[in-house]
């Protein structure tokens, strides 16, 4: 391979870390408007019809199920941990506080659109227009996305910087060795802290979760945390084999060896 010139070997780093960002940032985007618009049921469990697979129980019934927008989220701690990894923890915080931008610009245009005129005539109970109104879906996604991106945006702040924060910690106390101990360990802490969040913020301040008001708010609540968790945290096991294989790859295409590169974490450290 031939000899890389300074210039060639930034524009590939920055190049690299625009694709990362890019993903990080379209994902949270997505994910910000899907949010609650649909529960993806894995089962349901009632007393009197048992277990019943792919759909709603009864009334009661206990439900395994996570909201569309959690599918892309864990791609974004993949790209926080390999932007973290080759390219440090001050450009890691940076993309994840132009991702708490990027909630506020979806939000900032949801709310344009939505009182341009002509605004349709909305139902006094549910502030929606009629169902058959054109404008209805969008009027829904919305109202749903209003309630979905207050949430996310405290949980995923709060996640993606525990997520950073350990992420270096593990990075440093191992000197750079064991990516699998620092990938799974800052995921697993941070979506933990994302789930609880969001979840009951949804619940407490939108409103938005398909919640059984005759049935006792908590349990229903620890429920939709555990399964939203325990998602997350397999897709985070699964995601360890291409962690690995994008790290041993980079590192030879960057010209970055990121066992180096705790010694530069240790004195931002410091530094800070």
């Amino acid at each position: 391979m031939a000899d890389l010139t300074p210039s060639q070997l930034h524009e590939r780093r920055e190049r690299v870390f625009l694709v990362l960002a890019g993903l990080f940032l379209g994902t949270l985007a997505m994910l910000n408007i899907l949010g609650v618009s649909r529960f993806i049921v894995f089962a349901s469990w009632h007393e009197d019809t048992g277990w019943q697979w792919g759909e709603w129980g009864p009334a009661g019934s206990i439900a395994l199920a996570v909201a569309v927008g959690v599918l892309p989220y864990p791609l974004t701690f993949l790209c926080t941990d390999l932007i973290s990894e080759f390219y440090g923890r001050r450009r890691a915080n940076f993309v994840v506080f132009v991702g708490l931008l990027v909630n506020l610009w979806v939000i900032f245009i949801l709310w344009v659109a939505g009182v341009l005129p002509s605004v349709p005539t909305m139902d006094a109970e549910t502030g929606l227009p009629a169902t058959d109104d054109p404008d209805y879906p969008f009027y829904y996604i919305r109202m749903l996305t209003f309630g979905a991106v207050s949430a996310s945006m405290i949980a995923y702040l709060a996640a993606q910087l525990v997520d950073v924060h350990v992420f270096h910690f593990w990075k440093r106390l191992t000197r750079g060795r064991w990516l699998w101990l620092r990938n799974n360990g800052s995921t697993m802490v941070s979506q933990f802290v994302d789930t609880f969040a969001v979840i009951t913020i949804t619940h407490f301040y939108a409103r938005a979760l398909p919640i059984d008001e005759g049935s006792a708010i908590w349990p229903q609540l620890w429920l939709f945390i555990a399964t939203g968790y325990v998602f997350k945290v397999v897709i985070a096991l699964v995601d360890t084999g291409p962690i690995y294989i994008a790290v041993h790859y980079l590192s030879k295409y960057l010209h970055i060896d990121p066992t180096q590169e705790h010694l530069a974490d240790v004195e931002e450290t410091r530094l800070d």
